[in-house]
Order: structure tokens, then sequence, then C-alpha cells
């Protein structure tokens, strides 16, 4: 069996798992729900036929257009400020919440123009098992959601594994690995969905990993992401949904943890007069696979 046929139905069992557009938007407002079984991420069944016919146009075609969508994507995000709502959730042996850390962010524009991301909420943190430092939101805060820019692409082995719809929306599938891993610069591994019809990647699923494996906070298990995209002002698709599942692990026994990151109130950043011909301080992803 290929490596791109078990892709695909490794990529079937992570869309069982992936929340619709409505239970996405009650995670953002509302109780998070139980977190699904994790285990079918790691079930890969062998005897399904091979995926459809290939894509309407060559994949490399495919690969290079949406490529500099993202490159454009990446360079207008930094002009737009946004509300960034992270809840990290543990769960009990019932499979309800145990406890909760939420924290509610603003972009602010500072007097010199530089950007910067104000708490705007924070209630007190009910976290038993998980007790994040400020550097471990920073790294969450860097993490490059624009991976595979045009620069980017002799890095990567991209392969197109099938088709699949993200809410509706008709997607190619492309299953992404680093050529070469580094200590100093994480690369980007997983699955990109590419709508059909626009070419524009709509949603990613993966993480970052150097040459000693997954990169994530120094005090949280989070290193997989499967992230959704907003189409914004008609013409730009940014990250607005982002959720990671994982365990932390115990002597005795392993606690389900939670981690979503929601944007919203996307708004074109204002800036002051003395600084208004300097662009807003840039996103690290157009230029750095480092998260």
């Amino acid at each position: 069996m290929s490596k791109n046929l078990s892709a695909i139905f490794l990529l079937g069992a992570i869309a069982a798992l992936s929340p619709p557009a409505s239970i996405r938007a009650q995670e953002s407002q509302g109780p998070i729900a139980p977190p699904p079984d994790r285990t079918v991420l790691h079930r890969v069944d062998t005897s399904a036929p091979p995926p459809e016919a290939p894509p309407d146009l060559p994949p490399q075609e495919i690969i290079q257009r949406f490529s500099e969508k993202e490159l454009e994507y990446a360079k207008a995000r930094a002009g737009f400020g946004f509300k960034k709502t992270i809840r990290m959730t543990e769960y009990g042996l019932d499979g309800k919440p145990s406890g909760e850390l939420e924290m509610t962010t603003q972009s602010v524009v500072g007097s010199d123009g530089w950007v910067s991301q104000r708490v705007v909420d924070q209630p007190v943190s009910t976290l038993h098992f998980m007790i994040p430092e400020p550097p471990d939101f920073d790294l969450l805060s860097k993490i490059p959601y624009y991976p595979l820019i045009p620069q980017q692409l002799p890095k990567y082995d991209i392969k197109y594994v099938g088709r699949e719809k993200v809410d509706e929306i008709d997607c190619y599938i492309f299953e992404v690995k680093p050529k070469m891993v580094e200590r100093e610069h994480p690369y980007f591994q997983g699955v990109v969905w590419v709508d059909t019809k626009y070419l524009e990647v709509v949603k990613t699923y993966g993480s970052y990993v150097n040459d000693l494996g997954n990169v994530h906070p120094q005090n949280l298990p989070f290193a997989n992401f499967e992230t959704y995209r907003e189409n914004v002002e008609g013409k730009y698709w940014f990250p607005d949904y982002s959720r990671s599942d994982d365990d932390v692990h115990l002597k005795d026994r392993d606690v389900p943890v939670r981690l979503v990151i929601k944007w919203t109130d996307f708004k074109r950043l204002t800036m002051p007069a003395a600084s208004a011909s300097q662009p807003a301080n840039p996103a690290p992803a157009p230029q750095s696979p480092q998260p």
C-alpha cells in the first residue's frame, strides 16, 4: 500500500473529528464539548479503494497558485487587527470539563506604529494540571499560519492525495512533509485543504517539527493543530479557529485536554499620524517557518 493511499484514509479519520462551522462558533461562545476519541487518528484503513480521479489541474500548478495566495494573505493579515480568545480545558473522568483557563486579547497600535496584543479579559484559571507561563503564550502567538509561501516550497514534499468538502467547499487535499529538518528552524508537517475553484487554502491540520520531533510550548502538550479560515473582505482567507486535543500524562492516568484559539472582529489597523507612512509590524509567517 502506497504512502499516499495510506494518507488518504488517515485524512478521512481526521475529517471525522473536524467540527462543523456551527460547532466551532458554539465553542467560541460557550462551553466546549468533551473531546472526541482521538485514537481514531492512529487507525489507518488500507482496504478501501484508491481515491477518485486526479485534480482538474496539474498538482504542481495548484501548489504554485495557492502558495502565491498564501503570501498575499500573510502580508495582508499584518495590516489587520483582531480579537483573539485562547481557551484551555481539562476534562475529568466523567468526560466533563474539570478546569479551564481563558484569555482574550485585542490588537492595539502604539504611538510608534508597533502592533501588540493587549489582554482585555482573563478570568481566574481553574486548571489543575496545566500551568502555562508567558513564554508558552508567546510561542502560540508566533505560529505561522502561512508556511507554504513560494519561497518555502523548495523545502517541502507536497503530494496530492484526494478531494473532500470542508464546510460545503469542495477541496483538494495535499500532504505536506519537510524534505529536511533542522534544530533552529521548525517546518510544517501535515495536510492542507485547497478550494478547487479559487485555489485558496481553507483549512490546515498538522504540527511544526524539527530534528527533535514536534515543537510545542514547554509547559503544554499541544503540538497538532486543526485550523480553519474565514474569508475577510471577500479577498483574504485568515485563520479564525484553531483546535488541538491532547493529554497530560500523570502517573495513574491521562487527562484529556483541549486548546481552542478563536479570532474575531477583523478590522484594518489605523496607524498614528506620525507613523502613517510606516506599515504595521509584519507577521512572522512570510519570512520564517518558525512557530
